[in-house]
């Protein structure tokens, strides 16, 4: 699994409308890595420290409930 290069990501943020970083993140993940299964994404997130704790912050524990997040988003 490729690792969040935060350096794109930041580049990214800066032609982005939205406030919500970790909304943010998720469509640079969908973006930059071509990733749209929720699995992957989930994993991706849960192996890098600065996304788990954006994952902790809303309670979001496997890849269901992240799934229940983009699809409130």
């Amino acid at each position: 699994m490729a690792e969040i290069n935060w350096a794109e990501y930041k580049e990214h943020k800066k032609y982005t409308t939205k406030q919500d970083n970790f909304e943010i993140l998720l469509d640079f993940i969908k973006s930059y890595y071509n990733i749209s299964n929720v699995f992957e994404v989930f994993e991706m997130l849960s192996n890098d420290e600065t996304a788990k704790m954006m994952l902790d912050k809303r309670k979001i524990t496997d890849a269901q409930k992240l799934e229940n997040f983009i699809l409130r988003h």
